[in-house]
Formats: structure tokens, sequence, C-alpha cells
């Protein structure tokens, strides 16, 4: 049979054929072999989106409005920096997490959704970590007071400062504070909040390892974490 022009596919289905071949071609042979094919959706990382609930969770539950206007500061600017943009959904009691390019003035504009999938839902109606904000804070308390008790003033008064950070911007115990999280409190929140003496400074690395050492002896919600964790100075 002889095949005549009009048997020959329109111009559009031919495009559409090579389109489709570029891509499967593509797909097969990564320009970088180290380079995942498969993105991440959503394209935020699993523990920026853990430290969203968890900021969120603190906002809601302080009742110092100084405390909760910090932490939902801390909590966008962390989601920001994914160029993404928290949102609460109030009428199921969600955090959502949107594309900041899905966003014009604060509100989701509908036509820039390519894929659902994009966006991050987290239900705030469960227990979270905020939950043990008052057992921490007391555990950090009671360490504070045990260094004022067994040494100087001037470790006493670091105690109690560290103590206050560590509750109220992390909600973890002092024993249990990371390299950098100690490193912000040098730098940045007892210079700022603490108004320490020049003493006080000058042994601020020695009354870190105070902290440390006596709140191994004080019962609380660390004590169980405390032999199996590694050392931070």
């Amino acid at each position: 049979m002889t095949r005549t022009n009009d048997d020959e596919p329109p111009e559009w289905a031919k495009e559409r054929a090579r389109e489709v071949m570029a891509a499967e071609t593509a797909t097969e042979e990564p320009d970088d072999p180290d380079e995942s094919v498969d993105e991440r959706v959503p394209d935020v990382p699993a523990d920026i989106v853990d430290e969203a609930e968890r900021l969120t969770r603190l906002a809601r539950q302080t009742d110092d409005d100084a405390a909760a206007a910090f932490y939902r500061e801390r909590r966008d600017e962390l989601v920001e920096a994914h160029e993404y943009v928290p949102r609460l959904r109030e009428e199921d009691d969600t955090l959502v997490l949107y594309p900041a390019e899905w966003m014009d003035d604060g509100t989701v504009q509908l036509d820039r959704i390519e894929t659902t999938d994009r966006a991050v839902e987290v239900s705030l109606s469960g227990p979270g970590d905020a939950d043990r904000y008052e057992a921490i804070a007391a555990y950090n308390e009671a360490v504070a007071d045990a260094v004022a008790e067994a040494r100087d003033a001037v470790h006493a008064d670091t105690a109690e400062s560290f103590a206050a950070f560590m509750s109220n911007h992390y909600v973890r115990a002092v024993d249990d504070a990371t390299p950098d999280m100690r490193e912000e409190f040098r730098t940045e929140y007892l210079p700022r909040n603490g108004w320490p003496s020049d003493e006080q400074l000058a042994v601020l690395d020695e009354s870190l390892s105070v902290i440390e050492s006596i709140a191994a002896d004080v019962d609380g919600p660390a004590s169980s974490e405390a032999s199996d964790r590694p050392s931070s100075r």
C-alpha cells in the first residue's frame, strides 16, 4: 500500500513525539550521575517541618505574648529560608506550609499551583514537644538552683540565664545543648538578655562546664539520656 501525504501525522503530533523521546532520554541519562532524578516533594526538609510544628505549638502554649511572637518569628524565618510560607488553617487546626511562589500579598493564588503535593500539612490537634515545656523548665530551674547552692554567684548567674535560654528557645534540658546552641547563648543571648558582668564573661566557658557537671546529679527529663549522649563541650 502506497502511503500518501494525507497519511502523514500532523506536525503537532511529531513535535509531541520528539518531546516525549527527549524526556525519556534525559531520565535515562542524567547530566549529573550523582544527582537523583526524583526530587523531594514537597521540597522543604522534613526536619524543618518538624521544627516549624514545634515552634508553632510553643507559641500556642505560652501565656507570654513576647515569647509567642518570638516563636512565630523564628518559625517564619526558618520556613521562609526554604522559600515556603507558614499559615494556620483554623477550621481543622492545621499548620500549612505553602511554596512562596504560590503566594501574592499573603493569599494563595490557585492559578500558580502546579501540584498540590508541594504543600505540607501538619495537624496540631495531637500532642507535641511543647507538652514537655513545664517539665523541661522545672528541670532547668532545678539545675540552676543546684549550681547556686554548690558554686559561686558568678556561675549561678550564668546558670539562671542558660536555664531560661534553653527552656524558652529550645524546650531542651541544659545538659542537652548542642555546640551551636551554646555558641548562640555565648554570642547572642547572654550579651543581649543576661546583662553579664565582666567577671561572668571571663569564666563563661567554665560556668557552662559547671552547669553540665552539676546537671548530671539532678533528677529530671534529661537524666535518662545523659549516659548515652556524647559530651557537647
